[in-house]
């Protein structure tokens, strides 16, 4: 090495000092290309495990995780698509066992976050993905100042009915209120072909039909940050739902049959309406494709305001031995992706959770734009509150006791109030 090029490298600090002597150190001359030393950069895992929404889930999903890892080569994720039937055990099976999701798709998450369970999706989020999701439903993520979910998916509720037996038991126009409902669902029975109007009191929707009645008396769950399950209200609406059963006028299992089965159950002809998601849609006419359908609002008590209730599902990512927030932030950003978000919404019937997709879905659909507007102003389940899915794992054993007359309306609630008192206080 000459003086000139040692004089060059003291100016040029420590760095060059040291290339000098690994140059030195290997025998290479300053005109010969110094070795390159590859680094690997370390696989990520990502356990993805999401609800099955249709039987387009599973596909839709298989396909975006192929696409994803072939973009992405160094970060696995591992898919399992499950019912919502038996997600709660698949996911609780991971947890005990100390392999938790990195990403789980969900309905509730609070109380994962009081035990400490989750991470903190605001360090996980990118800025692009968080400025385009609608601001009112990443609220319902949040508690305190920790974003421990992030919205899915959404759907807002409506009255679905078959069109033709409305117009053979001569019902012009969909039951905007109880004794609308109950004259309805009398008129469908009286034709001898189909049941009047379709509950779903299981495992599955419980908690919604529950809170059709809660809010459509003027009820609802939680006021002023205190339980109101047993309110006078709750128990009228509960009661209502009740006397419809009472009179046949309901189908004859709403404990046993979901309100998938009895989407199917219309679509047949064999049941006249039932509350059901804007999913319907979509699932339903694919699977039925000459039915007649119409749509109307939910039926509230008489006198009260017309009710808007909307779901929304969530995301959420579990603490664990391998967690890589830049390998979660990127799959999410394919996720969301505009494309790939619109095809899934849109293939599922549900509503989009990015103003991106919502505002180009809605500039094209006025049904889609309605939806969305009904999104912003619905009343929804208390997500936020941590003992919400005990309540309602504890709710849905109530059905059969109060239908077949073991509780009252007013027991069985009282009952519910006192459960999710006594666990809030925990």
């Amino acid at each position: 090495m000459t003086n000139k090029a040692k004089r060059l490298l003291k100016e040029a600090g420590p760095l060059a000092i040291a290339a000098s002597v690994l140059l030195l150190s290997t025998g290479c001359s300053p005109s010969e290309p110094a070795p390159i030393i590859e680094t690997k950069e370390q696989p990520s895992l990502i356990r993805f495990v999401a609800a099955e929404y249709s039987s387009e889930t599973k596909p839709l999903l298989e396909e975006l995780v192929r696409q994803f890892e072939i973009q992405n080569p160094t970060i696995e994720v591992e898919l399992q698509v499950a019912n919502w039937d038996i997600l709660s055990g698949i996911y609780t099976a991971m947890i005990s066992k100390n392999q938790p999701p990195d990403l789980l798709n969900t309905n509730a998450y609070a109380q994962f976050a009081s035990d400490g369970l989750l991470n903190d999706m605001g360090d996980i989020l990118s800025p692009e993905l968080k400025q385009k999701i609608y601001p009112n439903l990443l609220e319902k993520d949040r508690m305190g100042d920790v974003q421990f979910a992030v919205p899915y998916v959404a759907s807002v509720r409506n009255m679905y009915y078959n069109q033709d037996l409305f117009e053979e038991a001569g019902i012009h126009a969909p039951p905007k209120t109880w004794s609308e409902l109950k004259t309805t669902a009398s008129k469908i029975v009286k034709t001898g072909k189909a049941n009047g109007f379709g509950v779903d009191l299981t495992d599955n929707e419980t908690q919604a039909y529950l809170s059709y009645f809660f809010f459509g008396s003027g009820g609802g769950w939680i006021k002023d940050g205190k339980w109101t399950i047993n309110s006078p209200e709750n128990v009228q609406g509960l009661s209502f739902l009740k006397g419809l059963f009472d009179a046949k006028l309901t189908d004859p299992e709403p404990t046993v049959t979901t309100r998938d089965e009895k989407q199917r159950v219309l679509g047949d002809g064999k049941l006249g309406m039932l509350i059901s998601g804007n999913y319907f849609t979509s699932v339903v006419p694919r699977e039925f494709p000459n039915l007649r359908w119409g749509v109307g609002p939910i039926p509230v008590k008489d006198g009260k305001a017309p009710l808007s209730f909307g779901v929304q599902d969530m995301l959420v990512s579990f603490k664990n031995d391998h967690t890589d927030t830049a390998a979660l932030s990127k799959f999410l950003d394919f996720l969301y992706d505009d494309g790939r978000y619109e095809e899934f919404t849109q293939r599922e019937g549900l509503l989009p959770v990015t103003s991106t997709v919502g505002q180009k879905l809605a500039g094209n659909d006025p049904i889609m734009k309605s939806e969305l507007a009904a999104l912003e102003k619905a009343e929804f389940y208390p997500i936020q509150e941590p003992a919400w899915q005990s309540v309602m794992d504890t709710a849905r054993k109530l059905g059969d006791a109060v239908l077949f007359g073991r509780m009252s309306p007013k027991q069985a609630l009282d009952e519910l109030q006192h459960f999710a008192e006594a666990h809030s206080t925990k």
